[in-house]
């Protein structure tokens, strides 16, 4: 499949979860697609046996709610970054996931005090080993991440300002800021720079990119290029019918601007 190069393109894993991670790699190879997502460290070889960059790690959170802007999980959650920070650091990969956790009936200004308590005492290990931490920012409204914290660009960059940090950016999942807030093209021409990774899914219901859903992907993916945005989007959409890779392909060109 030809692509234009403007845009670096990955996808996310469990969306092809009934495919073998091995038959997914050569599929990958096939369409022309260099990066996968969230995938475990045991499947690195596999990955580094097709050529395939993991453009965004995963495995050192605890859950969607039990994240940075509480205090009672900082213990865990340092301990476990890090261990996979050196990881997925000598595998040759540079991001890692990360989650605010959910409100609790806890102020944005206690979660952001919190988050920033806790993450400055994991980012020294993270710029020792070269490797970005992205929190993403989700939707608090669907399931599984109802009453999620970081669920607004502006909580996200004044985290991403308070912490002043070149290893920690913001994931950008621009299905999930469609569902809390719309104004994306906006949102990224102005808020880019604290933005390291994107992801796409059509809305309503997560639907992959097709005319069916709200959101005009060559304007948006012609938005972020003009950013000078380097790294990675990942196509994080659920695909229709029975031909996953096909609707996945599809995805692709539409994003290929």
């Amino acid at each position: 499949m030809y692509l234009n190069n403007n845009i670096k393109h990955s996808v996310v894993r469990w969306p092809y979860g009934r495919m073998s991670m091995e038959d997914f790699l050569k599929s990958l190879n096939e369409i022309g697609v260099s990066a996968i997502e969230l995938v475990d460290p045991e499947d690195y070889p596999l990955l580094k046996k097709y050529n395939i960059h993991c453009s965004m790690c995963h495995g050192a959170e605890i859950s969607f709610s039990e994240g940075w802007n509480n205090p009672k999980y900082h213990d865990e959650l340092i301990k476990n970054y890090s261990e996979m920070i050196p990881l997925i650091a000598d595998a040759g990969y540079t991001n890692l996931i990360c989650f605010s956790g959910s409100r609790n009936q806890m102020s944005d200004e206690e979660g952001l005090r919190n988050c920033i308590k806790g993450l400055n005492k994991i980012l020294p290990v993270a710029k020792e080993h070269g490797v970005v931490l992205h929190m993403e920012l989700l939707n608090s409204k669907t399931a599984p991440h109802e009453d999620y914290m970081c669920d607004n660009t502006e909580f996200g960059v004044e985290l991403c300002k308070q912490l002043d940090s070149d290893n920690f950016k913001l994931l950008y999942d621009i299905y999930h800021m469609q569902v809390m807030e719309g104004d994306i093209i906006k949102t990224i021409r102005v808020n880019h720079e604290y933005f390291g990774h994107y992801h796409t899914a059509g809305n309503p219901g997560r639907g992959q990119l097709d005319d069916t859903q709200e959101l005009n992907y060559p304007a948006i993916m012609k938005a972020i290029v003009k950013t000078g945005f380097k790294g990675y989007v990942g196509q994080e959409f659920m695909p229709k019918g029975k031909n996953k890779i096909e609707a996945l392909k599809t995805g692709i060109k539409i994003c290929d601007v």
